[in-house]
């Protein structure tokens, strides 16, 4: 392998080595160097980031009125204030990024357009060898590491998932992907089509409306949305009385998440009141003319998916006003003037907008071996959804799709730093995850329990992710309120590590 990416590319002698290597500078790699700088700052490392800069998700998504759907307060990090409207633009949040890589000196600590091609782990001398392509000149670039951290985020960057529908070509105008959204592209007084209706979408409709013609949202089902005042009036009132942010913060993350563990109860254990609520909510939101039943009545339960926050509820107002309307329906085809439904209605369009989703990566798509055996990560078990059975000193950062992703980050970040440092102090070099030997007659189970969390960016390719067992340390339970308990108390004389 390395031969021939040797002859393809071009490569550099020189190796360099760090004991750690982060892979990715979005909000889960700033968030772990972080760390890293505050609890193991004997440690040498790096970050390795394939884009031209730091921020991952906020850096590479520009589409109209891309903003966050998790307030701030729990999706910015736990130390440096948040001090604006929960929910927030991507620039803002951008900003936010900026000022916590200034504020802790991280920038001398990544390498920009750095792309991963391989990861080689040898038992012998307890080490990760990397091969990095520069994006910029295509050399190859060689690492070692004693630890190796993916913080590269779930999705791929450079495309986004669009199903192949039938007569894509013979459409006559531009079929665009939120995640590749091209600079150029003129909506002003167009017809636009909007296929999907999660968070993007529900973020689109509103940015887009005023300057195009009309647009049309097409979904297969309903979604449930959370419509609310893009305000904490607990914050604000803290601010007039000039409490220090760093307590505002905190009082206020301590706060949501209350809100937040009581809503998952909730719609645990009162489906039917919690969806009635919500829909109620969009209902009044909405107004006549709207048929709630068909185009806002989800099949699934309130918990199966990711509830998206509608801030002051804009999504809503095109709808309201004629700018935009709502189909539910499925596509036969597409058409040189739009889309051909099931039901045989056309859906005419200038411009379709595919907002229907991610494309799952696995470790980064980095090709990954193991005493030179090939790593098929569906052939191991995951520990706490950060760790792999009979995969040496990696952790993969995976975070939270009911509550913010950063709370996991954390969680994690801190884990791993306390078992760096462990190791250190017990003079061990390579950690393995095992199966104890009561586990072992364990069945082995998708990644995720469909029954708990299903959206299809997920189910499509569940079949790429590591297996689980019905223990919760064996394990993603996307449960922050369970594991801000459990990972703190993981102890490393638990059979299940194996160190030497």
């Amino acid at each position: 392998m390395q031969h021939q990416l040797d002859a393809a590319f071009g490569t550099s002698s020189d190796v360099e080595y760090f004991d750690v290597i982060i892979v990715g500078a979005g909000i889960s790699g700033i968030g772990c160097a972080w760390q890293l700088n505050r609890d193991c700052p004997d440690k040498s490392y790096v970050v390795l980031e394939a884009q031209e800069t730091f921020g991952g998700t906020w850096h590479t998504h520009r589409y109209p009125g891309v903003r966050s759907d998790s307030d701030l307060y729990t999706f910015g990090y736990s130390f440096r204030p948040w001090t604006e409207s929960p929910i927030a633009t991507g620039a803002r949040i951008r900003a936010y990024l900026t000022a916590v890589v200034e504020e802790n000196d991280l920038e001398r600590r990544i390498r920009y357009r750095h792309r991963i091609l391989t990861a080689d782990w040898d038992s012998g001398r307890k080490r990760w060898s990397l091969t990095a392509r520069r994006e910029d000149t295509g050399e190859l670039k060689r690492f070692e590491t004693a630890f190796l951290w993916m913080c590269q985020g779930y999705y791929r960057h450079e495309q986004g998932y669009t199903p192949q529908w039938p007569g894509m070509e013979s459409f006559k105008g531009r079929i665009v992907h939120p995640q590749k959204w091209p600079d150029d592209l003129d909506y002003a007084g167009k017809q636009v089509l909007v296929i999907g209706s999660g968070a993007t979408a529900a973020t689109l409709i509103p940015a887009m409306a005023d300057k195009a013609a009309h647009i049309t949202m097409l979904q297969r089902s309903p979604t449930f949305f959370n419509p609310g005042t893009n305000a904490d009036a607990l914050a604000d009132q803290l601010r007039e009385l000039e409490i220090d942010e760093h307590w505002i913060h905190a009082i206020i993350r301590k706060k949501l998440l209350g809100e937040q563990a009581e809503r998952l109860r909730r719609a645990k254990e009162e489906p039917q009141a919690v969806a009635q609520e919500m829909i109620g909510a969009v209902r009044a939101n909405l107004g006549p003319g709207v048929d709630i039943e068909k185009h806002f009545t989800p099949h699934y339960r309130p918990w199966q998916q990711r509830v998206a926050f509608i801030p002051d509820g804009d999504f809503f107002e095109p709808f309201r006003k004629g700018k935009a309307s709502i189909v539910t329906d499925a596509i036969e085809c597409f058409t040189p003037n739009g889309v051909l439904l099931k039901s045989g209605e056309e859906l005419r369009a200038d411009i379709i907008v595919t907002a229907t989703g991610f494309s799952l990566c696995v470790l980064g798509d980095v090709k990954f071996t193991i005493d030179e055996v090939p790593l098929n990560l569906a052939d191991t078990v995951t520990y706490h959804g950060m760790m792999f059975t009979g995969v040496p000193n990696l952790v993969w950062i995976f975070g939270y799709f009911r509550s913010s992703w950063t709370l996991r980050v954390e969680l994690v970040a801190e884990f791993v730093c306390r078992m760096l440092n462990h190791m250190s102090a017990s003079g061990k070099q390579m950690v393995t995850m095992r199966l104890r030997e009561e586990d072992k007659a364990e069945p082995q189970l998708p990644w995720i329990d469909e029954e708990n969390f299903n959206p299809g960016y997920l189910a499509r390719d569940m079949h790429l992710m590591p297996k689980r067992l019905n223990k919760p340390e064996w394990q993603h339970t996307q449960d922050f309120f369970s594991e801000r308990e459990s990972i703190p108390a993981i102890r490393f004389d638990d059979p299940a590590f194996l160190f030497s």
